[in-house]
């Protein structure tokens, strides 16, 4: 079983493939606001490192979000295509579930950050199990100032990862026991997409191309600036 991965999210471009033996072949690019550009050319590399051809691909694993309206419109309509293209299911993974994937090890209370813009983060809270991680909060959007309220109430050693967590680090460590993971895992990865795709691919746990849904927790910005102008 192989399963190509799409990542766009956040300003990183991701696409993986991998199956049974791991992850076959990976890219990763961040080029501002570039996704469209950038995604096509990348699934083609991987491909062609990978050593396959698309009609090989079993299951197509998308992030879902939440994060950049246009970069998720870009990678969901993407991987809808290909998946309706190659009659295959699909799986979709929240984009937090990928932030949180590669701290995984670590028995501190996990907070899972990506920046919203506005002055607003996406998070979600995780907790180590065995054979992975358990998310114990349905994804938010919020303020910085609540989520350090947030883990100050708990008052547990935390690790903060993603980009939302580096953007308001300033934030966040004033509250004790809390630690911002650095730079280098600041984007969710297609290679931790196909891996958690595959666990699930495994159990048949999948949908058809057009039951997927976006998991956007707001508006667009371009919707919420005409609302605005609307009420004035």
């Amino acid at each position: 079983m192989l399963i190509l991965g799409i990542d766009t999210a956040t300003v990183q471009v991701g696409a993986a493939i991998g199956g049974n033996e791991g992850v076959l072949a990976s890219a990763h690019s961040s080029r501002g606001q570039r996704h469209a550009e950038t995604l096509t050319p990348a699934i083609d590399f991987i491909r062609r490192q990978a050593r396959i051809d698309l009609d090989e691909i079993s299951v197509v694993a998308v992030d879902i979000g939440p994060g950049l309206f246009t970069g998720l419109r870009v990678g969901i309509a993407s991987a809808k295509a290909i998946a309706f293209a190659l009659r295959v299911p699909m799986i979709g993974i929240s984009s937090l579930d990928l932030v949180a994937f590669p701290v995984r090890f670590s028995p501190k209370l996990i907070a899972a950050v990506i920046d919203a813009r506005r002055s607003e983060v996406y998070y979600a809270l995780y907790r180590q199990v065995p054979g992975g991680i358990q998310r114990l909060t349905e994804p938010i959007v919020t303020s910085p100032d609540d989520l350090a309220g947030e883990l100050q109430a708990r008052g547990e050693e935390c690790l903060a990862v993603g980009d939302g967590a580096i953007r308001y680090r300033e934030i966040l460590d004033q509250v004790s026991k809390v630690e911002v993971v650095k730079e280098g895992l600041a984007y969710p990865r297609a290679t931790a997409l196909v891996r958690l795709a595959h666990a699930r691919a495994m159990r048949e746990d999948w949908v058809n191309p057009w039951e997927l849904e976006p998991l956007y927790l707001r508006l667009p910005d371009a919707e919420i600036n005409w609302t605005t102008r609307e009420g004035k």
